[in-house]
């Protein structure tokens, strides 16, 4: 008990990258979540990862995970947005289960039934609005695999804000006039299947939409967030935190 005391003390005096770069502090971190069990509006039995702020009731964020799954650094940037302020749902759309291999991500990534997933996430946002710890405000965040179905989430139910790292945008202008909130995109120049061609087309439904956006390209490749990859740009992970900070407050 004291070891990990000792671990989590040193954690929380750390930036968020340094956190989500070390196994360790990850693991630690991701331990202080309440597991939360929910029955969705369609019948699922699902499980998600929730953080409390030392203030409520405040505004809401629904994370959801790369393709690996909900591992332990999804659940300490959670962690990390309750010290924020916000009241933080780590989301699994994988059942548990979590990848360590790119072959494995993208198994588990085909096997999501849409219908389920947005039953899931829809469920958690009805949930989330009628806790007590909450205000009433919701945004929703997504990485990869997540950074899509934020936006499919924020179509399926009215949130106030949406987050998109380097998610699939490829959506029409009849679904998009569902949005309620603004929406901010994270891309990466050198991804070759989010490409210009796919956002651009976004932003163009967007604007026959009417609705808000706010796309950021940054000069480097497909998740350029992930401190755990090989692909991590520091600079530009953090200048994306920091402009997904702002938007959050902003809008929240």
């Amino acid at each position: 008990m004291y070891a990990r005391r000792t671990v989590l003390k040193g954690a929380a005096a750390l930036p968020l990258a340094a956190v989500l770069a070390d196994p360790l502090l990850s693991k630690a971190v991701a331990a202080t979540l309440n597991e939360a069990d929910l029955v969705t509006n369609g019948g699922l039995n699902v499980k998600g990862f929730v953080a409390v702020p030392e203030a409520t009731p405040a505004p809401a964020i629904i994370l959801i995970h790369e393709w690996w799954g909900l591992n332990d650094q999804i659940k300490a940037v959670a962690a990390d947005f309750a010290k924020a302020g916000y009241v933080a749902i780590a989301v699994d759309l994988y059942g548990g289960k979590v990848a360590t291999d790119p072959e494995t991500a993208r198994s588990y990534m085909g096997q999501v039934n849409g219908e389920d997933a947005i039953d899931t996430l829809s469920s958690w946002i009805d949930w989330i609005k009628q806790e007590p710890i909450c205000n009433g405000k919701v945004a929703t965040i997504g990485w990869c695999f997540g950074g899509g179905w934020s936006l499919n989430a924020s179509i399926a139910r009215d949130v106030d804000a949406t987050v998109i790292y380097y998610g699939n945008v490829a959506r029409q202008a009849a679904d998009l006039k569902e949005l309620k909130g603004p929406v901010l995109g994270h891309f990466a120049e050198s991804d070759q299947w989010i490409n210009h061609e796919m956002v651009d087309k976004f932003e163009a439904e967007m604007a026959k939409a009417g609705k808000p956006v706010t796309t950021y390209w940054y000069d480097a490749q497909h998740g350029f967030a992930n401190p755990t990859t090989a692909r991590y740009d520091r600079e530009d992970a953090a200048l994306a935190w920091e402009r997904t900070s702002a938007f959050l407050a902003k809008n929240l």
